[in-house]
């Protein structure tokens, strides 16, 4: 058993960034009782002058990784604006002009660094733990931006750390993360597609699959909206996810509707979560609920 959640504000144009961190950890607080294993989030429309934000984790044991790191960063061209380590975890901003898949292939050699995410305004965050811990550890309630997804992890096939906790990152794919609930049946068909096609995968979790086909129909030109609803056909299992780009969030829910979400919408903002109670965590006014049922999917733009 795991939960997800999800929520956009409509209005940042006009009002300015929201307090999506401090939302997301509220929401995931409110459903710690389906995941303690493992917290995550993504923060979407922050307010970075960069082009591209990465997020990884360093073996913080060895101190010369970082440096080695920052190089093979720098010797792809780009220039470094910003750069941060605590505790193993890293966090650079950069301007680079060059593929992004060269520069998260490059950065993927170094055996002792894992990338969790690399995007033009969004991150991803995720620890082992709840959700006190994972703000304890990174201030996500400090974290403003436009819209995010977050998830927390009940391990059941895969094996408790940080690189299998949620968000799933679309590698190479900027701004592409995925939080599921439910099981894939079809994923090793998939991944051996997809990897013949030339992408790699940095874990053995099945929601992975989710971000990268989500990704690669993006890329192929499809809209957001069709490549949810062309992932209704192709996934196979039971399944309830989100989606976060950098300009929208999305749900989709398996044909058997066997995994619970929860939606509560106003003019300003959406909430999306597995249980009403992370809803009302957010929403101090009574607001009526719906519940997407077989096969329903939905989007919204920031």
């Amino acid at each position: 058993m795991c939960g997800v959640i999800g929520i956009i504000y409509k209005n940042t144009k006009e009002l300015g960034l929201a307090p999506v961190g401090g939302d997301l950890i509220k929401m995931l607080t409110a459903l710690e009782h389906r995941g303690k294993d493992s917290t995550g989030v993504t923060i979407s429309g922050l307010d970075t002058q960069e082009d591209y934000i990465i997020r990884c984790r360093v073996d913080n044991k060895k101190s010369s990784i970082s440096d080695l790191l920052l190089q093979t960063i720098s010797k792809l061209g780009a220039v470094i604006k910003y750069s941060s380590f605590e505790k193993g975890f890293g966090k650079i901003c950069i301007n680079y002009e060059g593929e992004i898949s060269e520069l998260a292939n490059n950065i993927t050699l170094i055996e002792e660094v894992k990338v969790d995410s690399i995007g033009t305004n969004s991150e991803i965050v995720k620890d082992i733990g709840n959700a006190a811990s994972l703000n304890n550890s990174h201030l996500i309630r400090d974290i403003k931006g436009t819209h995010g997804i977050g998830h927390v992890r009940m391990a059941t096939e895969s094996k408790i750390d940080i690189s299998h906790a949620h968000p799933f990152w679309a590698y190479p794919f900027p701004d592409i993360s995925v939080v599921h609930n439910g099981q894939l049946t079809n994923y090793h068909t998939l991944r051996r597609k997809y990897q013949d096609m030339g992408y790699r995968f940095q874990t053995g979790n099945d929601s992975e699959i989710i971000s990268v086909f989500l990704a690669e129909r993006l890329a192929s030109g499809l809209s957001l909206d069709k490549a949810i609803n062309e992932s209704l056909d192709v996934l196979d299992g039971t399944f309830t996810y989100l989606v976060s780009t950098a300009d929208a969030i999305g749900y989709a829910k398996d044909r058997w509707s066997a995994k619970p979400l929860v939606i509560m919408e106003t003019e300003n903002r959406v909430a999306i979560a597995s249980e009403e109670t992370a809803l009302r965590s957010v929403f101090e006014e009574e607001i009526d609920r719906f519940e997407p049922q077989e096969k329903e999917c939905m989007t919204w733009l920031v």
